[in-house]
């Protein structure tokens, strides 16, 4: 943990947080400038990084709003909530400008990725997933009082405080040298703030286009973005057949609720498996373990437990109540993830024609690496 500062430093930070955005957000749209997006991140890592130690960041701001929302006995600190309802609300307006430069999380990626490559297709759909089940699951840990894994396995805080265990240590820096080929890995593979974003970015009011004037199509950056976030003209493409494709997206309309109907079945069955993040729990089975096998326990937690005087019986009902919590509390979290899968599939029947080469307004991270492809240039007035 940080070491506790005063309330005036926390709303610096936020008052920082604002103007890195605002001064993001000018980088991006207006000046078109990826030299300046780059030192943003310089100042973002150094700043919301190395000196403010990775906290409090927007990404596990996420586990407070659900502490918060599901236990009346949490009162969520004001930065926290403004932390987290910021990048959001610049989302709606300019995109994810909060990913391009003011993110230290996104920042140190984007300083290491050198020799970009793309992955394939059906590998990159399947990691695509792995944050709305990462967002799932720290809401649901996060509202049962259980643990902040967000913020517990954070990849880089550990580099940020200089102190971390090794085995987050390894993993940071495993992240940084796969980040020189496959850029950004934590952003587009866990971070769960992430979905947020890209769900906000995609209602923008306004965002970072590929090209300063009209696009002439020259196809020159087609595949220059190395989080596949180019949207191609269509306009030379063969349409699908109308019919077909109405009978496809009324298909995936049906499947939505049946979707969500098998996503809380399966993470209801999963509760007490889940519910194995508590201590409490672990130590109840292992207590169990040591009276079925006859073996002595030899953990601190259950050395603790015989030396305080708490009865197995009462260690046991709590253990259920546990349970019973998971039970309840889990198939919300099979609901998100089964609507997920369900309107990913619908919005891919969903076609606009684009006339010219855009940004897939949830997926793009606003970074501007796009920009130096683009032979266009706007005319200046004689």
């Amino acid at each position: 943990m940080p070491l506790q500062r005063s309330q005036i430093w926390e709303y610096m930070d936020v008052i920082v947080l604002i103007a890195a955005l605002l001064l993001t957000t000018w980088l991006a749209l207006k000046k078109r400038s990826r030299q300046g997006l780059v030192w943003m991140s310089v100042f973002s890592l150094a700043y919301f990084g190395f000196f403010r130690e990775g906290c409090i960041c927007s990404v596990g701001s996420v586990q407070n709003v659900a502490l918060s929302l599901f236990n009346q006995s949490y009162s969520i600190p004001f930065t926290a909530l403004l932390f987290f309802m910021i990048p959001l609300i610049f989302a709606l307006i300019s995109g994810r400008v909060f990913c391009a430069g003011v993110c230290p999380l996104g920042a140190i990626q984007e300083l290491t990725g050198y020799k970009p490559v793309r992955l394939p297709k059906a590998v990159e759909s399947v990691l695509a997933a792995v944050p709305f089940i990462y967002l799932a699951l720290a809401i649901l840990f996060a509202a049962l009082e259980s643990q902040f894994i967000i913020c517990r396995y954070d990849p880089f805080v550990g580099i940020f405080r200089l102190d971390a265990p090794y085995t987050m240590i390894i993993f940071g820096a495993l992240l940084l040298i796969s980040g020189i080929f496959i850029n950004r890995p934590y952003c587009r593979y866990l971070c769960p703030y992430g979905v947020l974003l890209n769900i906000f970015s995609r209602f923008s009011r306004r965002h970072l286009t590929i090209t300063p004037a009209e696009c002439t199509n020259c196809r020159l950056c087609e595949n220059v973005c190395p989080y596949d976030a180019i949207l191609p003209s269509d306009m030379g493409l063969s349409s699908e057949e109308p019919e077909k494709s109405r009978k496809k997206l009324f298909l995936y309309l049906l499947l939505i609720p049946v979707f969500a109907v098998a996503g809380a079945l399966i993470f209801r069955n999963l509760g007490p498996a889940l519910a194995g993040i508590r201590q409490e729990v672990r130590l109840a089975r292992e207590i169990r373990m040591e009276i079925e096998t006859g073996t002595e326990a030899v953990s601190k937690d259950a050395v603790a437990f015989k030396e305080a005087g708490k009865t197995e019986d009462e260690l046991f009902a709590e253990e259920l109540m546990i349970i019973e919590r998971f039970r309840k509390a889990s198939p919300w979290a099979g609901v998100f993830l089964g609507l997920s899968l369900g309107f990913s599939l619908v919005a891919l029947t969903v076609r606009t024609t684009r006339t010219e080469y855009v940004p897939h307004r949830g997926k793009c991270y606003s970074c501007g690496r796009c920009f130096k492809y683009c032979p266009v240039e706007v005319k200046k007035p004689s």
